[in-house]
């Protein structure tokens, strides 16, 4: 979870927003999104939409997602979430009940790499 002074974005219900979208803190999709997308935590909330390709620290959909995520920390897809596209992340969760139809590449992220490997050096 990020530390970001309570930035709180809300792209509410009935909403549809075209076009490169880029900010900091939380981001609450309940309405539409179409284009690209670089924050750090997004939601989609039940019912809303984001076709985009999407860089984020952390993923969570609740709703239909279709595109590219990159995630830097995790993607969560929740019992009510639909993933379609490609899935590139660290760690990733789904729920039962989800709807997941991606190509996914789950790595550990550059710094637990490094940490791991010195910890096998370590060890020897």
């Amino acid at each position: 979870m990020s530390k970001t002074a309570g930035n709180i974005t809300i792209i509410d219900e009935g909403l549809t927003v075209e076009g490169q979208l880029s900010g900091k803190g939380e981001m609450i999709v309940k309405g539409t999104v179409k284009g690209t997308l670089s924050g750090e935590i997004l939601t989609i909330a039940r019912g809303g939409e984001v076709f985009a390709d999407v860089q984020a620290d952390t993923v969570t959909i609740g709703g239909r997602y279709e595109g590219a995520v990159q995630a830097r920390r995790e993607v969560t897809v929740l019992a009510t979430g639909a993933c379609h596209g490609k899935v590139t992340c660290p760690n990733l969760t789904v729920e039962a009940g989800a709807r997941m139809n991606a190509q996914i590449s789950c790595k550990p992220a550059a710094a637990e790499t490094r940490s791991r490997r010195r910890m096998a050096k370590s060890a020897k």
